[in-house]
Order: structure tokens, then C-alpha cells, then sequence
């Protein structure tokens, strides 16, 4: 089971070139931007091996995602219920689905990628995340993409 999250606000002259160049990364590979890791990590100016020691731990901060489609990976535990659970988690936050993939599980964990409409009345989506994440079964989720409606 993964380590749960705590988070921190930083101003971003305080964050560490590399973590930077982690963000810069996700942001290149979510636009399509770059279609490889390795392409992205070369035009960020980073090592492969730095972006994937950091790259579920750091994300860019929004403070409000309102008017936003936002794309969540997950991995859960194939058991009865967790999906209905982070379903109802992302219901009570008030974001609307858009989309539900999940893959045939294999050893036990489901890739799961969830696309959500993010309106004026969505809860905060790190309140959203850090109630997932403290899920029993979850094992890890990330934000994957962003695009304005």
C-alpha cells in the first residue's frame, strides 16, 4: 500500500529546478506536446531517472479548476465496491463524470482513468484526491490532464 499524502504550498521559486522540470514533463506529455518520455524529459532538460523518482509528487496548483476537464489515473485493488466508493467520493464533491475507463485487472490492481467536469460548485480537487487516496484499496491516483471546456 502506498504512503498517504501530505501536502505543502510552496511558492515556486522555492521548488527545485528538477521538480520544476517534473511538472514540465506531465505538462508536455498531457498536451501531446511530447509523445514519449523520453522526448519530454529531453526537452525539459531533466534525466528519466529524476522524472520518474519524483513524477507522482508533484503537480502544478490551481486554485480553482472551475470550467476545467480533468483527467484522474488511479489504481485499485480489484475488490466489490472501491469503484462504487470513489464514484460516490467524486459525486459528494459535486464534479460531474464524464468519462469511466478501467482495464481487465491483472494480479489483483485495475488502471483506472476517470474524466471529470469541473464546475463552480466542485469541492476542492485536493480535498477530492486526498479522500480518494485515504480509500482503502486505492493504491495510487494523479492528476493526468487538464483542458478548459
Amino acid at each position: 500500500m502506498s504512503e498517504k499524502s501530505e501536502f505543502y504550498i510552496v511558492r515556486k521559486r522555492a521548488v527545485p529546478e528538477v521538480l520544476r522540470g517534473v511538472v514540465k514533463v506531465n505538462q508536455l506529455l498531457a498536451s501531446g506536446k511530447a509523445r514519449t518520455v523520453n522526448e519530454a524529459v529531453e526537452l525539459a532538460g531533466i534525466s528519466r531517472s529524476s522524472y520518474y523518482k519524483f513524477k507522482d509528487d508533484i503537480e502544478e496548483f490551481h486554485e480553482s479548476m472551475a470550467g476545467m476537464n480533468v483527467t484522474l489515473s488511479c489504481e485499485i485493488n480489484d475488490e466489490t465496491g472501491i469503484l462504487a466508493e470513489l464514484l460516490g467520493i467524486i459525486s459528494a464533491c459535486n464534479a460531474n463524470i464524464l468519462t469511466i475507463h478501467q482495464s481487465i485487472p491483472i494480479s489483483g490492481v485495475a488502471d483506472l482513468s476517470i474524466s471529470l467536469q469541473i464546475k463552480d460548485n466542485t469541492d476542492s480537487i485536493s480535498q477530492m484526491i486526498r479522500k480518494i487516496e485515504e480509500m482503502e484499496g486505492v493504491r495510487r491516483i494523479r492528476i493526468m490532464g487538464r483542458e478548459k471546456q
